[in-house]
């Protein structure tokens, strides 16, 4: 081969090392926990992709994302973060509320973690404060204990001559003890009879609507749970056979047929967990990245459901609304 001819090979064959080296290098696979089953979250996970997205990741394209749903098992978190972690994945996701972050803490104190949606992280430990994290853990804080008592406030003034509300609450959720301190305070507050019953099973749900009806209780709120989430059909079910006035913590109640619902808005979340992911992969360390804290809380009403209850839903509620669906 000739000097020049030599020098043109060489430089071809440089020329083309980027692009072998762009092709060796791996898609980074993200690790999706979940505490929940798929079926009821797929718009939530279509809001994570977009996120994902804003920051030019593309599932299938230039990023994996490995799914695990523990299917309203919590023992099941534990090992399913485990898996992930030995893959290993370069970010963990949790969602589902507080256990499947527990969850993917205690696997892992170095992958980078993205939470959904955890009531008080600090509270639990997982950041040291929400402007500097500290740790390998951030992502979005939902505040429902909070926002129980709102609720609380907005069924008062639905039916404001109500003797006795119930409340239904997951005795396995570790914010249960939150939402019912925040409800009772609320409860004093208006001299309101109370009755709390517990379910986290759908056996359960089906006896804790009998005791309700037993009780003749006027209206009903349900706790803020990703169990109740997955059993919303059970649920809806259940109020409408009951004809109860029931208030929600997701909008999705309410667009299949319930009463009312306060809480925030949980694609928000989502796709915010989806942005922060996208960000550590570019390079970004959880904790540098603030907790966000989401502020659009959605109040909405179904005027058709209250109609065949025999509701007339005050002016002011309705002018509250950020939806009614007629």
């Amino acid at each position: 081969m000739r000097r020049r001819e030599f020098i043109s090979f060489i430089g071809g064959v440089a020329a083309t090392w980027p692009l072998a080296v762009r092709a060796q290098q791996p898609v980074p696979v993200v690790g999706f926990l979940h505490s929940e089953s798929r079926a009821p979250y797929e718009n939530l996970v279509a809001a994570f992709r977009q996120g994902l997205g804003e920051l030019d990741f593309i599932e299938g394209k230039n990023v994996i994302i490995d799914f695990r749903w523990a299917e309203g098992h919590p023992d099941r978190l534990a090992p399913l973060a485990s898996d992930l972690v030995r893959i290993p994945v370069a970010v963990l996701v949790a969602g589902g509320g507080n256990l499947a972050t527990l969850a993917a803490r205690e696997a892992t104190r170095s992958i980078p973690i993205v939470f959904t949606g955890v009531d008080d992280p600090v509270k639990l430990g997982i950041v040291d404060s929400f402007n500097r994290p500290g740790g390998n853990a951030t992502g979005v804080s939902l505040f429902n204990s909070v926002l129980a008592a709102k609720r609380f406030d907005l069924l008062h003034a639905l039916l404001p001559k109500a003797t006795l509300i119930a409340v239904l609450l997951n005795p396995k959720n570790p914010n249960t003890p939150g939402q019912l301190k925040e409800i009772e305070e609320a409860a004093r507050g208006r001299n309101q009879s109370m009755h709390v019953l517990y379910a986290s099973s759908e056996n359960e749900i089906d006896a804790a609507f009998a005791i309700v009806s037993e009780k003749q209780a006027n209206a009903l709120i349900i706790g803020a749970d990703p169990f109740y989430q997955r059993n919303r059909a059970q649920l809806l079910q259940l109020a409408a056979n009951h004809s109860l006035p029931t208030i929600y913590f997701a909008r999705e109640f309410v667009a299949a047929g319930g009463l009312i619902s306060y809480g925030v808005h949980f694609p928000d979340a989502y796709r915010q967990a989806g942005r922060y992911t996208g960000r550590i992969l570019k390079g970004e360390k959880p904790a540098d990245l603030p907790v966000v804290q989401l502020t659009r809380i959605e109040l909405t009403i179904n005027l058709k459901t209250a109609k065949t209850l025999g509701l007339d839903v005050p002016a002011t509620l309705i002018a509250l609304a950020d939806e009614v669906i007629e």
